[in-house]
């Protein structure tokens, strides 16, 4: 068995191939996973598709056949050339694999470092996945880790809680002024990169935007990016939109001032708006209601939060590549063959320190020794037979982890591992998903 990743990201493609290759409707996704699982190197298959990734995660019998499989299918269901695929996409293999769905997982993978959607899309896909049969225990346990990789990088880092641009520190500044987002509507002016990094972040927030440049197409394209929660407006809208809203982005690079003074009408709500362009977008006058934050009011704090970032980087990657170490030599001891093997083993030893313990005492005749070897030897196999098979039988079901480490732990075999009993929560028991 093999694990395989194959991988379409922000890094890989530019937007208009991750739109022929998203897959946005449950119909198409359940008919490409199931003609991908009905493939002869395919055992199971998570895909997860978001606006910045497409990543197909399958065991695998053999990764060749598997892969070329996957490439078909795609190419079928997106209508990009099989040669155009392999040539965008990155793939990953066993001990790679692992360690690109750990770095997916903790958020070192995104488009924004430290966002924390991705491990709740990964989350929904993978259970979106056991629920209807397309993955099991093979893809289970690597997700789990995964969601435990995931959970210690967040609590051993400050990743995922320090923004590393002006437009992310933007939006943590609304935050902090107004607390939670989600509900409200923002403006955002300008299409560019500035723009997209701050309607990024507003839309993890819930936040509803309404975009306004220049060139319209360039706002429809951004927003159909965005997806449901960000419309476009015209530029001719602008005055009374800066009116109608609490918060406003700009970023237009513009060589003078897009908003001014004779723009602004008073409100009896408190408004703010964030420059986040140079040269500067907005130039007005600043009073009780009206509340103005340029670069310059932010750079500092990009500063402090991109070295801190950088740091707690290393720290991450540290703690994936040791959690991908420890999830292959976890899997390895999850193999019940040398665990039955120990457990006869010890049986054996233990009867026959016995067996030569009642010779030298003269409880049984040395002449006797071998028949009685034997008879022991009949015992503890007839003793066995049955939790051996159950074991063997329970081998490739979900609940089998927990089993066999409850008998590493029972009868004391490989301590180190047994440890992990108690570390190890799955998100189900006995085959539930919780």
């Amino acid at each position: 068995m093999h694990y395989m990743t194959v991988s379409f990201t922000h890094k890989n493609t530019d937007i208009k191939v991750r739109e022929k290759l998203a897959f946005n409707s449950e119909e198409k996704s359940v008919h490409f996973m199931t003609a991908l699982k009905a493939c002869a190197a395919v055992n199971e298959v998570i895909l997860l598709s978001t606006c910045n990734r497409v990543e197909i995660i399958a065991s695998v019998l053999d990764v060749s056949s598997a892969l070329s499989d996957t490439f078909d299918l795609l190419s079928h269901v997106s209508g990009i050339a099989r040669e155009d695929l392999e040539g965008r996409a990155d793939v990953y293999e066993d001990n790679g694999a692992i360690h690109h769905l750990f770095t997916v997982s903790s958020s070192l993978d995104s488009l924004v470092i430290g966002e924390t959607q991705i491990a709740g899309q990964l989350k929904d896909a993978f259970k979106y996945a056991f629920e209807h049969n397309f993955c099991a225990q093979k893809l289970g346990r690597a997700m789990h880790h995964a969601f435990r990789c995931a959970a210690e990088v967040r609590s051993r880092t400050d990743i995922s809680k320090s923004p590393v641009s002006v437009s992310s520190v933007a939006v943590s500044k609304a935050k902090d002024l107004l607390g939670n987002l989600g509900g409200l509507t923002a403006l955002i002016v300008g299409a560019g990169e500035m723009s997209q990094l701050a309607a990024k972040h507003l839309i993890a927030s819930g936040v509803n935007l309404i975009i306004i440049n220049r060139n319209i197409e360039r706002a429809q394209e951004l927003a159909n990016e965005l997806g449901e929660l960000a419309t476009v407006a015209p530029y001719a809208k602008l005055t009374e939109f800066i009116n109608r809203y609490r918060l406003v982005f700009s970023a237009t690079g513009a060589p003078h001032s897009v908003i001014t003074d004779d723009m602004v009408e008073e409100r009896d709500f408190s408004r703010y708006w964030f420059d986040i362009a140079v040269p500067r977008d907005i130039d007005v006058n600043e009073h009780a209601h009206l509340h103005v934050f340029a670069v310059d009011d932010l750079e500092e704090i990009v500063n402090r939060n991109m070295s801190l970032r950088e740091e707690q980087a290393k720290v991450a990657y540290s703690i994936v590549g040791r959690a991908t170490m420890d999830f292959f030599k976890w899997l390895q001891s999850m193999c019940v063959d040398p665990i039955i093997k120990e457990i006869r083993d010890h049986a054996k030893t233990c009867s026959m320190q016995e067996l030569d313990r009642a010779v030298k005492k003269g409880y049984i005749p040395e002449e006797l020794q071998d028949q009685v070897s034997k008879v022991l030897h009949h015992a503890f196999n007839s003793f066995l037979h049955s939790a051996t098979k159950n074991l063997k039988d329970v081998a490739e079901k979900p609940e089998a982890d927990t089993i066999v480490q409850a008998v590493q732990y029972i009868f004391d075999i490989n301590e180190d591992q047994t440890k992990q009993l108690n570390l190890y929560k799955c998100e189900y028991q006995m085959g539930v998903l919780k």
